[in-house]
């Protein structure tokens, strides 16, 4: 067994989700079998895998994470940096901060319509990291 670990930096537009997947799918580049753990830095954004074909469907999923956790500073105690601060924690502890996909003859193992997606929880750009590593046979 092997251990790699890389980087991927991302500059997100603001709240919504970003499609990482060309990025992800190029790191397991001649490896036969194994497993991609993804691993995002920050408590105010996460990782999801989900539908690549629509955009209706990331649309929907901002519209409601927003209905779900308004940015309302009198909804909350810890306002620190402004009316987004702390729900981004929240939405960020209610969606994942990690994820692994397997690999099967050097591919990622991603259903047809699935994708790989930083979700941006802030009101503004930011920049993020995700840690990749990658463990191949």
């Amino acid at each position: 067994m092997k251990l790699t670990t890389t980087t991927i930096r991302v500059r997100t537009k603001g709240p919504g989700l970003t499609n990482i997947t060309p990025e992800v799918t190029r790191t397991p580049t001649g490896t036969a079998d194994g497993q991609l753990t993804l691993f995002i830095r920050h408590t105010s954004a996460s990782l999801t895998i989900q539908e690549n074909a629509d955009p209706d469907v990331l649309v929907d999923l901002e519209a409601f994470m927003k209905r779900l956790v308004p940015w309302d500073e009198r909804l909350y105690r810890h306002t620190t940096e402004g009316p987004d601060d702390m729900p981004a924690h929240i939405r960020a502890a209610l969606t994942v901060t990690s994820l692994t996909i397997p690999i099967i003859g050097g591919r990622l193992v991603l259903g047809t319509w699935q994708g790989v997606y930083l979700w941006e929880h802030r009101a503004s750009p930011q920049n993020r990291e995700v840690i990749v590593q990658l463990l191949s046979t």
